[in-house]
């Protein structure tokens, strides 16, 4: 019985890379935050949200940022109170978290709030999980449109 639940484990991995739209995994090491960070989540005491424009499917898109500048992203399948992304698909798509309440320049129109979930203290604006894509690796970023089910978060996203 012991081989046969280390068999579907390994079977199941694949599957996880899957359903969040990569075969390869990453580190997800690096910070997206002007704070420390971990290997599955972008963090800061304060996490801020602010906009920037960045081309996405080939259109200058306004789309919000983290303090770093890169592109954040929601998932279509999260809600304000069930986070799908975990494990294998927080590696490549780390959450926004934050230990205090977050904030947002004067372009985000729209509500932050934290919601205390599985990965942690993560940021929601207007009800929406918020995440980083391990791929964008620099602002102005916004490969990871349409991967997964994830797309690109805007100041206009309605709750």
């Amino acid at each position: 019985m012991h081989l046969n639940r280390a068999a579907l484990a390994i079977a199941l991995v694949p599957v996880a890379l899957t359903a969040c739209g990569s075969s390869s995994t990453s580190t997800g090491s690096e910070s997206t935050t002007s704070a420390t960070s971990s290997s599955t989540s972008s963090t800061a005491s304060t996490a801020t949200v602010q906009t920037a424009s960045v081309t996405v499917a080939g259109a200058p898109t306004v789309v919000l940022t983290t303090s770093a500048g890169l592109t954040l992203y929601y998932r279509t399948t999260d809600t304000a109170t069930n986070v799908t992304c975990t494990g294998a698909c927080a590696a490549n798509w780390p959450p926004l978290l934050a230990t205090g309440t977050p904030t947002g320049s004067s372009q985000v129109t729209g509500m932050l709030t934290v919601f205390a979930g599985p990965l942690g203290s993560q940021v929601l604006y207007n009800g929406h999980p918020l995440y980083t894509w391990s791929k964008d690796t620099a602002p102005g970023m916004a490969t990871g449109e349409g991967i997964g089910g994830f797309k690109v978060a805007t100041p206009s996203l309605a709750a």
